[in-house]
């Protein structure tokens, strides 16, 4: 998903938990900011159940395909605003009051959303939920970087990328323990305001970050923060490390020379080295959304349903599989990149992604091929109690497929015995629901019943584990790596929009595909796309493991630079330079 990620190794993680045991304030701070990741997580996954009981509530949610990806994609369009407005509100006001501001607008999005008369202000609150979603993605990990000892950052900063995954785990299981109580998706959605209350309570207690007012001339608020931080041993070491830190940090941006964000682009874009680095950081931000992994984050309850599960509960309940294993995933990632390096596991997720989307468009073409067919009898059974699908003609055969792609919006009313046997095609309302129900039948809305179902859920479990530890992760550590450091800000935004805006693509159009092309073509795409994106990311991704970012500077500057070859240590990355060094190239 999105978020910036540093790798840390299994010492930085023992040192962490050491020192967040003798300094709890280093703790407390981190948890405090932490919980941004944690609403940034949560908010990914609640809509993704919240939109089944939504669909329920609106007619006019239930019969437009459109509209249910508007209220799910607006909040990343708020995102793409907000992280934009974060940036400059981080540099102007600092970090705290942009995560505070930044929980204003998530608590007063959920209030929004949970007191909704109609989807028009569901959208609406989803878009300042956005915003908020936006601002904390960026300001959280900013903050605990910069408020963590350096031994310990990259540990640090992991635990918000883990707070995401596990704020996504812990919406499903939301979802699933508001299923039966009266006004479902408005609990599951007002919730969130809970966190976000408490963090903004959090941060009107906490210090700004250090860094930001060393930069600001507060050197002395800075050096106070600093020592409830840090051993009193090794403050003032601290201070000074900070000092040369931010002298240098400004002699990099004047020797770029621009002061704007346009000219800073293009002063970036005159540079081989940063064309070739961009490329590939722009590559693998836009391949990790075009693999199609929101669409299972935003609707895995949908999928499920697609699946041939009729039911919100089941479909819910086999959602936390995904976002587990999602969570899993990331956890597995931090133990792996350092070993496999970032190409080998971005490639190996990316034919894991390429084979079991294949398996899942297989999987849904067969589900179609052996749906039930529409029974004239059993229509005309129901048809006394609700209406029957306006486009269903008698004389014409029709299957469940026929009966759910019908334009007045129909469902398929199972076989009370077995439902896979020929079952009803009613027009889909309140009274068909009631009317199903009370035969003890199954209304299938989304998929039909098949003996497949359970393939696709298996399919779209390998799926998970093959995207969560390579490209779930890793395009932000390629990010974090690959750029020149004086242009590693404008680079980065870049590379970020690139995500988020591909990000509001999928999200915008996933429902409208499978309306338009069927169920399995759709994946079938998703599997041509993502092959795509592994036969790009071979011809222009380099490996970074192990590189300083000086030999990565220089490997992309070589005359002979070649991304699928490996460069090894300052003296491969150039060889004139060898005798400079005392080295020789292998």
């Amino acid at each position: 998903m999105e978020g910036g990620v540093n790798v840390a190794d299994k010492a930085e993680f023992k040192e962490c938990l050491r020192l967040t045991w003798t300094q709890p304030y280093i703790l407390q701070l981190v948890l405090s900011a932490g919980i941004g990741g944690l609403l940034f997580g949560y908010d990914t996954g609640v809509i993704s159940g919240a939109l089944l009981y939504i669909r329920d509530d609106f007619a006019a949610v239930e019969k437009s395909t459109v509209l249910r990806e508007t209220i799910v994609s607006m909040a990343v369009a708020g995102a793409i605003v907000g992280a934009a407005f974060g940036g400059w509100m981080n540099d102007k006001f600092g970090r705290r009051p942009s995560i505070i501001i930044a929980d204003a607008l998530f608590f007063a999005g959920a209030l929004i959303m949970a007191f909704s008369p109609t989807p028009t202000v569901i959208i609406v609150g989803r878009v300042f939920v956005g915003l908020g979603v936006g601002m904390a993605s960026m300001t959280a990990p900013l903050y605990i970087s910069e408020a963590s000892p350096a031994r310990i950052r990259g540990a640090l900063v992991s635990t918000n990328g883990l707070l995401i995954t596990g704020g996504q785990f812990l919406a499903y299981l939301i979802n699933l323990a508001f299923t039966k109580v009266p006004g479902t998706w408005r609990w599951m959605l007002g919730i969130a305001g809970l966190p976000a209350l408490v963090q903004f309570i959090l941060m009107l207690m906490l210090p700004e970050s250090p860094r930001w007012l060393y930069r600001k001339g507060r050197k002395e608020e800075a050096s106070e923060i600093l020592r409830k931080i840090y051993p009193a041993n090794e403050v003032e070491q601290e201070i000074d490390a900070m000092r040369q830190s931010v002298e240098e940090e400004v002699l990099l941006e004047g020797s770029i020379g621009e002061h704007g964000l346009i000219g800073k682009l293009r002063k970036a874009l005159g540079s081989k080295v940063v064309r070739r680095g961009l490329l590939a950081g722009v590559v693998v931000q836009v391949a990790q959304q075009f693999v199609g992994i929101n669409t299972v984050m935003y609707y895995s309850p949908t999928i499920v349903q697609l699946a041939g599960f009729a039911s919100n509960n089941t479909a819910m309940a086999l959602s936390l599989i995904t976002s587990g294993l999602n969570a899993a995933g990331s956890v597995v990632s931090m133990f792996f990149v350092d070993r496999a390096g970032r190409r080998r596991l971005m490639l190996v997720s990316l034919v894991g992604i390429v084979v079991w989307l294949a398996v899942l468009g297989g999987t849904f073409l067969g589900a179609a091929h052996h749906a039930p067919p529409v029974s004239d009898r059993e229509t005309r059974l129901l048809a006394n109690q609700t209406r029957t699908c306006p486009e269903f003609n008698p004389g014409v055969t029709w299957s469940c497929v026929n009966c759910l792609k019908a334009a007045s919006t129909c469902g398929f009313c199972a076989h009370q015995g077995d439902k896979l046997l020929p079952g009803a095609c009613l027009a889909l309302n309140d009274a068909s629901r009631r009317a199903c129900r009370a035969e003890q039948r199954e209304l299938y809305t989304e998929g039909c019943p098949n003996n497949f179902g359970w393939l696709a859920l298996i399919g779209l479990g390998a799926y998970i584990v093959s995207y969560s530890p390579g490209m779930g992760t890793v395009p932000w550590i390629v990010n974090s790596e690959i750029y020149p450091l004086r242009f590693r800000g404008v680079c980065g935004g870049v590379a970020a929009v690139a995500n988020w805006v591909s990000n509001l693509i999928v999200t915008q159009t996933f429902l409208s595909l499978t309306k338009a092309l069927g169920t399995s073509a759709t994946f079938f795409l998703f599997c041509g796309v993502s092959f795509l994106a592994l036969v790009v990311v071979f011809f222009t991704v380099p490996e970074t493991k192990g590189l300083q970012f000086e030999e990565v500077e220089r490997m992309l500057e070589r005359k002979d630079y070649k991304p699928w070859k490996r460069y090894q240590g300052v003296s491969d990355v150039d060889p004139a330079k060898n005798s400079e060094v005392g080295l020789t190239a292998p």
